[in-house]
């Protein structure tokens, strides 16, 4: 158990390491998708931003396709749910949960999931992870996937803050 842990915290560690030279939205999500994944053994794992009111599947690293660019209203989808709520959420069963929309699910591979937010106040995302056979995400896979999401979100705002800064030289260079 400790070596699975060690494997799961070194890969956690090069997925910080990626997010904190990441200066794209596309950098963000190559490393997001691939580390969610390869962090708990999931089948697929999808990288979520709020745009407004809806949920925007931005990216995703899957056996099959399942949302990658569309758009859900927050309250249709547990993403919009989990940063609504501005917590965690671990469905054992998809269709035991009333939050599925469970239409939605039914022509995909998905029977389980965990989801993070991105920033646990005021989130601006969410991280999925989707297994095709049954499984309960253990507090060590939800932890592991909270601390990406935390990463995730310094990345985010390290790029806003770069591209922000970015504009301003040429604007102060004209000043001057």
């Amino acid at each position: 158990m400790g070596e699975v842990k060690l494997h799961g915290s070194e890969r956690l560690v090069n997925a910080i390491q990626g997010l904190s030279l990441a200066r794209d939205l596309s950098s963000v999500c190559d490393i997001v998708r691939r580390a969610a994944r390869e962090l708990t053994g999931a089948d697929g794992a999808t990288f979520v931003l709020r745009d407004h009111d809806r949920c925007y599947y931005v990216d995703e690293d899957a056996i099959a396709p399942l949302w990658k660019g569309k758009k859900f209203p927050m309250s249709a989808c547990i993403s919009g749910w989990v940063m609504t709520h501005c917590q965690p959420v671990v469905v054992p069963d998809i269709y035991d949960d009333p939050r599925i929309p469970h239409e939605a699910y039914r022509p995909t591979f998905v029977k389980s999931m965990a989801m993070v937010p991105i920033r646990t106040v005021s989130p601006i995302g969410a991280i999925g992870n989707y297994w095709a056979s049954p499984h309960t995400a253990t507090d060590d896979e939800l932890h592991l996937l909270q601390a990406l999401a935390d990463s995730t979100s310094v990345a985010l705002e390290n790029i806003q803050i770069h591209n922000e800064l970015e504009e301003r030289v040429p604007e102060r260079t004209m000043q001057l």
